[in-house]
């Protein structure tokens, strides 16, 4: 029961935030089909079609570029949630939740780097190395949550909610990857 209230309160929040945190790009006339297709298989169909949207380059992506979108989607994603977690830091007097805090953040500025790298990677056709590094990106968000979860330390709703959106964008990436 808490699950399903979980997840029916993360797609209120979606419904909500989605426009504030991917844009809103209402030229943008992809092949939905195509679209649809590669996002069919995630858990969050509608935030995986979201974030392609919001990109511009849409209209001309084929498959590795849909995959190259959602990447550069949880880029964007580790960024903010790098940047939440260093304002959080200067504001904390605890110092072992300021440290929680700023090893969040240096986690979440590596996976920038690892995503960075998978876009790569995927355009050459290595998308067993491409996995990986979606794999090691989400990582660093799963260490991070675990260490507050253990400090018993509540984060602020919107960080959860874009932690939550970080991993639904991971494995929207992962099934996308995984059917070339």
């Amino acid at each position: 029961m808490a699950s399903f209230i979980h997840r029916a309160l993360f797609l209120v929040l979606f419904s909500a935030l989605s426009p504030i945190l991917f844009g809103t790009h209402s030229h943008v006339q992809a092949d939905d089909s195509l679209i649809k297709l590669q996002c069919r298989n995630s858990e969050t169909p509608a935030l995986c079609i979201q974030c392609i949207h919001s990109d511009p380059a849409a209209p001309q992506a084929d498959k590795v570029g849909i995959a190259a979108i959602v990447i550069n989607c949880l880029r964007s994603h580790s960024r903010i949630l790098a940047s939440n977690m260093t304002k959080m830091a200067s504001r904390e007097d605890d110092e072992r939740l300021r440290s929680a805090y700023q090893s969040c953040s240096k986690g979440f500025l590596k996976a920038v780097k690892h995503l960075l790298k998978v876009v790569s990677v995927l355009k050459m056709g290595d998308y067993d190395k491409a996995n990986a590094g979606v794999m090691s990106a989400l990582e660093y968000e799963l260490s991070c949550g675990a260490a507050f979860e253990e400090s018993k330390r509540k984060l602020p709703g919107l960080v959860v909610y874009e932690m939550r959106v970080y991993e639904a964008l991971s494995e929207a990436a992962f099934r996308i990857i995984d059917r070339f």
